[in-house]
């Protein structure tokens, strides 16, 4: 008698340990599938889905302009068999995707266009995007459908979360990113953690804290330690570009171990400066009860800077130090993300690069696989040596890693962290700088074929021939929002400061209101 085959079991019948397992096995096709990128076989596809996870402040719009950071991807058609499957929420406007890829250096773009596949769940509400593909059966299965070949494809996540291992599970494909059990190590405890384990200097503090009572014990602690300690900075452990900070000022307080020094740290902690403005202490300490927190000394100095590495482990398990930058911070205290420069000043890249290279060994040997960041604080005082600590990790695709990527595919340069500078084959530098949040009200006057005249009109778009000029993105909410994001790459620091403001200044003097009309005559 003929043994019934099995027949395969279905996502939902399976626990969260049963598809870990089962991720685990899938991730096993990685190592052959990285082997075989860029060897212009058939066959080979990518599938994009760059889904984020919404704070309770950003709308569907907000969402739909992170989805599309990612679309530098597209320039990965420049691979004449590559097929790029790219999925959001809203569909991305044919003018946005024609944008790309006539930014396509020696590729005929309708050649390109052919390999390319807009696939959108037509749902803009602000959720994760993974979410409303495992809500969509019959989009999962056209994605499947329009993979040429499984053994010859991999998913590419912004960040890997169990919606994201859900996906590809339900695909068929491994994934390029950290297995989400691992993703411990990217929280701000696990942070701290690792860099104690790996002798990376980070500031004093203390992690795994839960409640009120916790955060004041450790400020009491901190203060016993260091009595001079004159700020602190609360955070979320799962916060996202400063959003989940919270600044503590402890000037003027009682001297550490007097009798009513408990109770002025919790009137302190109780009137913590939020970096995000609509957070509430009610809701922060709920927040903070859930996920949990840290508390740690907020660096100061004559001189202060926010730099950040990038590194990558790949599927043979080696980590490549890929490039870095100065983060450009802004917001209530100068924690939130604003955009970057590249490459970072060299007076500290160089080490930076070294604490950043034992983390990458350090999340390597646990098995972490991926694109990820070190945040760092570097501090002078008068004319010495930068002193480099170690804030975060950030386990995911960041703000600094559409503008580099989007350098590196135009240009065909590289970066060298010997000499922490990035070359094309040209012999020429090159250098950068991003932002994200081109902010103005003003900017909603500007449809995104406005943009793209004024862009042009004022010779502000990316030249092929010099390799330099202005890229933008995050393009599609333009007018409802008043935001676009850009990068500017230039031939030295200075140009691609000359550009980036340059731009700036024209698109908000374009942006702005005509002068009235004269009267018809009468």
């Amino acid at each position: 008698m003929t043994p019934v085959a099995e027949s395969p079991p279905r996502l939902s019948e399976l626990s969260d340990d049963e598809r870990s397992a089962r991720f685990a096995r899938l991730q096993q096709r990685l190592l052959p599938v990285w082997s075989a990128l860029r060897l212009n076989q058939a066959g080979e596809s990518i599938v994009v889905v760059p889904s984020v996870t919404p704070d309770s402040t950003q709308g569907g719009a907000a969402v739909q302009s992170l989805e599309e950071r990612l679309l530098f991807l597209l320039l990965l058609l420049r691979q004449p068999r590559l097929r790029v499957i790219y999925v959001t929420g809203r569909p991305v406007p044919d003018s946005v995707v024609d944008y790309y890829l006539g930014l396509l250096p020696g590729v005929i773009p309708r050649h390109a266009r052919a390999r390319l596949h807009m696939v959108s769940t037509h749902d803009g509400s602000a959720r994760p995007l993974a979410a409303k593909l495992l809500e969509r059966p019959r989009v999962l299965a056209h994605i499947r459908g329009l993979i040429p070949d499984a053994s010859r494809c991999h998913l590419v996540p912004y960040a890997t979360t169990t919606l994201e291992r859900d996906v590809a599970l339900t695909l068929g494909i491994p994934l390029y990113g950290a297995d989400p059990r691992l993703l411990a190590f990217g929280t701000k405890t696990g942070c701290r953690r690792l860099f104690a384990e790996a002798g990376v200097p980070h500031p004093l503090g203390y992690e795994d804290l839960h409640d009120l009572d916790g955060v004041v014990a450790a400020l009491a602690d901190m203060r016993a330690t260091r009595p001079n300690v004159a700020e602190v900075i609360v955070k979320l452990n799962d916060g996202v570009s400063g959003r989940g900070n919270a600044l503590v000022d402890l000037r003027g307080l009682p001297a550490p171990g007097s009798a009513d020094e408990r109770a002025e740290l919790r009137h302190r902690v109780e009137a913590m400066a939020f970096e995000h403005p609509d957070m509430r202490l009610e809701a922060y300490l709920a927040q903070f009860a859930a996920g949990g927190g840290i508390v740690e000394e907020r660096l100061l100095g004559a001189e202060l800077r926010s730099p950040s590495v990038q590194l990558r482990v790949t599927p043979h398990g080696e980590v490549e130090l890929l490039s870095t930058h100065d983060q450009l911070l802004g917001g209530p205290s100068g924690q939130s993300y604003l955009g970057c420069r590249f490459p970072a000043d060299f007076g500290y890249a160089q080490a930076i690069s070294r604490e950043a290279a034992k983390i990458g060994e350090r999340l390597a040997r646990e098995g972490v696989l991926g694109r990820f960041a070190v945040d760092f604080v570097v501090v002078r005082d008068g004319q010495g040596s930068w002193r480099a600590y170690a804030i975060e990790i950030n386990l995911r695709k960041g703000g600094t890693t559409h503008p580099f990527l989007t350098l590196q595919f135009l240009t065909d340069g590289a970066y060298d962290p010997v000499t922490a500078l990035f070359t094309a084959p040209s012999g020429r530098e090159k250098h950068l700088l991003a932002t994200d949040h081109l902010d103005s009200d003003l900017l909603r006057a500007l449809s995104i074929d406005d943009l793209f005249d004024v862009a042009v009109r004022n010779r502000m778009h990316f030249d092929q021939a010099r390799q330099t000029g202005i890229v933008f993105h995050m393009m599609s909410t333009i007018a409802e929002l008043g935001r676009v994001g850009l990068t500017a790459v230039g031939d030295s620091r200075e140009q691609a400061e000359t550009e980036f403001r340059r731009a700036e200044r024209v698109l908000l003097e374009e942006a702005g209101p005509p002068p009235e009309p004269a009267l018809p005559p009468l």
